[in-house]
């Protein structure tokens, strides 16, 4: 009798979950069975909306890259439907195939299972977002946002930009991971310069005089480490942005503004806001989550009390902040992991992940700004750099991405730290 392959499950398709199932391919053949179960049939590339809604663009037209193509040529099965149920003990995933209302149940059956589902943007927690607050984090805010700046709408009224308190967990948290107020600050300071260029540009005005930030922070962009977070600080204020510290959570949003629950408050016409990074509802009663849901591993992205579940991306503890090039660093380590565990390569061969923060945000004029840092881990790396070229590098990084369908050469992101380090 033919010996069974091994299946592999992973759940979530987008940047971790992506780069993890066609990396895993090719690192271990024709070895094992790969099946990804993914809500949607296209990848949201979420870096760019901000650049695609500032220039007066439908991310839906350019930020919706579809992978079922790639999946084919990888011989990777895939199915459309929502998760519901992870049992560790049976080894199986419970799922609804979304495709068509009213499908039953259906379940699969893993050797290894890769989490890679993100997380869930609890926008529906903050009082008042659906009336008169705004995001970039998906095509639909960004499209309603885009119509409101675009199409006469918006009245020159001030924009606040800032984030709600990320709840990270802290259950078997590693000494080296800090707390994190704030899940991602980088769209908040991306967003802050492109519309103040905007302003200027469409609005005529002499400065950014009319763009407030606000962070639940002590700094804005503590990921990046004080002295970056600092750099930035003096470069927004240099342009007449204002911040708003320890704002401690949004209470509300209204027509006129936002109110903080610590009692202070910021006058707006446009709310521009990122809320709290939620686990998914059927992770949080799970063996293998934190106090807040999200998923136990190791460096090597391994839950430590089941050995053959792996988690990458935002749904991972470790994952702080909630950054696109932290899961696309550690699908390469699970890849290579789960190759070893099969014996396919030598376990020497395999990496622990290497938190390291890595950000390119949109400025404007056709300018980005750079960021790469482990100063927040304690680390000596840290660097934050401006200009046109950089602007190049993350416009090239998403045609890149989607040649080569969610796989950029091993070599790519080394090359463009290097550049980014030492040119500019």
């Amino acid at each position: 009798m033919e010996k069974r392959k091994p299946q592999i499950v992973v759940l979530g398709s987008n940047f971790a979950g992506l780069t993890t199932a066609r990396l895993l391919r090719k690192e271990i053949k024709d070895n094992a069975d790969i099946t990804v179960i993914d809500r949607k049939s296209y990848l949201l590339f979420v870096p760019n909306i901000p650049e695609t809604v500032m220039s007066n663009r439908n991310p839906q037209y350019d930020m919706h890259m579809e992978f079922l193509r790639f999946y084919k040529e990888d011989h990777t099965h895939f199915i459309k439907a929502n998760v519901n149920e992870i049992d560790p003990e049976s080894q199986t995933v419970t799922f609804t195939p979304n495709e068509r209302p009213g499908q039953t149940g259906e379940k699969i059956r893993y050797d290894y299972l890769v989490i890679a589902v993100g997380c869930r943007l609890a926008y529906d927690h903050i009082e008042g977002f659906a009336e008169y607050g705004s995001a970039v984090s998906d095509s639909f805010n960004g499209n309603k946002l885009r119509h409101y700046l675009w199409d006469g709408a918006y009245k020159g009224g001030p924009i606040a930009i800032g984030s709600a308190l990320f709840e990270q967990g802290d259950t078997d948290r590693p000494a080296w991971l800090p707390t994190l107020k704030a899940a991602c600050e980088g769209p908040v300071m991306e967003m802050a310069m492109l519309l103040g260029n905007w302003q200027k540009e469409h609005r005529h005005q002499k400065d950014a005089s009319l763009i407030h930030m606000f962070t639940p922070g002590e700094i804005l962009g503590e990921d990046a480490g004080t002295v970056l977070a600092d750099q930035f600080a003096k470069l927004a204020e240099g342009m007449g942005e204002t911040i708003l510290y320890d704002t401690d959570n949004i209470k509300r949003i209204t027509a006129d503004g936002i109110e903080f629950t610590n009692g202070k408050s910021m006058e707006a016409e446009i709310k521009l806001v990122l809320p709290n990074w939620e686990a998914h509802a059927f992770l949080k009663s799970l063996p293998i989550v934190d106090n807040k849901g999200f998923v136990i591993t190791d460096t090597y992205m391994r839950n430590p009390k089941y050995k053959n579940i792996f988690a990458v991306g935002d749904c991972a503890a470790l994952s702080v902040p909630k950054l696109g090039a932290i899961g696309d660093a550690q699908a390469r380590v699970v890849a290579k992991q789960i190759a070893a565990d099969l014996g396919i390569i030598e376990q020497s061969e395999c990496k622990q992940w290497e938190p390291m923060v890595i950000c390119w945000g949109t400025m404007g004029d056709h300018k980005a700004f750079y960021l790469h840092s482990n100063l927040f881990y304690g680390g000596d790396v840290g660097y934050l750099k401006m200009g046109h070229m950089y602007y190049m590098m993350k416009m090239s990084f998403r045609m890149m991405y989607y040649d080569t369908g969610g796989t950029p050469p091993p070599w790519g992101l080394p090359l463009a730290e290097w550049v980014g380090d030492k040119i500019g």
